[in-house]
């Protein structure tokens, strides 16, 4: 498995208009919900992602709404915290990793056997991205892992698809260079038409549980 892993000190410092966390989440319907440092995460509910994302509650509070079980975009429990799907799918499979634990902020907060038990469920949600990715769209070329902390403390890792079809001046490019619309465009949003794709990449977490 191919991955590109940026590793980086959380700081606590101003929020920019749109950060990763700080985004505009539209759903099918006409309106938009405007969250302050909040960010892709969620859990497996019966209901769908759309109907629950449309209460917002969890965002205030996505670790500690995960542990509850009140985040409706966690895909599943792992070891050492919670795979769930972005709130933004410009690249369809963009997952976090949120670790468990709602006071760490850097992954060198968590004791050493944790810290190799996050980076592992990191590892893990990479390949099950990667291996829907492959399987759903040929133009998949890898994914990129991050773990950054600039604008929301709490840990939590980035799993990002990369594709041949994005614009040629950001394909080679790291993904935060895409216009601040992308992240508040509510076309770009996760809804429920993403709910197949998120089935999918939880499955493939199980499968990988047993490898």
């Amino acid at each position: 498995m191919t991955h590109s892993v940026i590793i980086e000190s959380p700081q606590l410092r101003t929020l920019p208009p749109f950060g990763p966390f700080e985004m505009t989440t539209g759903l099918t319907f006409s309106r938009t919900i405007r969250s302050r440092r909040i960010g892709p995460v969620g859990r497996v509910s019966r209901y769908s992602v759309a109907s629950r994302v449309m209460s917002g509650d969890f965002r205030a509070d996505r670790i500690g709404s995960a542990l509850r079980g009140e985040n409706p975009t966690v895909m599943r429990r792992l070891d050492a915290g919670f795979a769930v799907i972005g709130d933004v799918q410009f690249l369809p499979g963009y997952s976090v990793l949120l670790a468990d634990d709602p006071q760490a902020q850097r992954l060198s907060d968590l004791p050493r056997g944790k810290r190799l038990t996050y980076l592992a469920d990191m590892d893990r949600l990479g390949e099950a991205v990667e291996r829907v990715c492959t399987r759903l769209d040929p133009a998949f070329r890898r994914v990129n892992l991050e773990i950054l902390g600039n604008t929301d403390s709490f840990l939590h890792a980035h799993v990002w698809p990369r594709f041949e079809w994005e614009p040629e001046h950001l394909v080679h490019n790291p993904v935060w260079l895409y216009p601040s619309e992308h992240w508040s465009d509510p076309r770009r949003a996760l809804t429920s038409q993403h709910e197949g794709l998120r089935q999918a990449i939880g499955e493939e977490l199980d499968r990988l549980a047993s490898v």
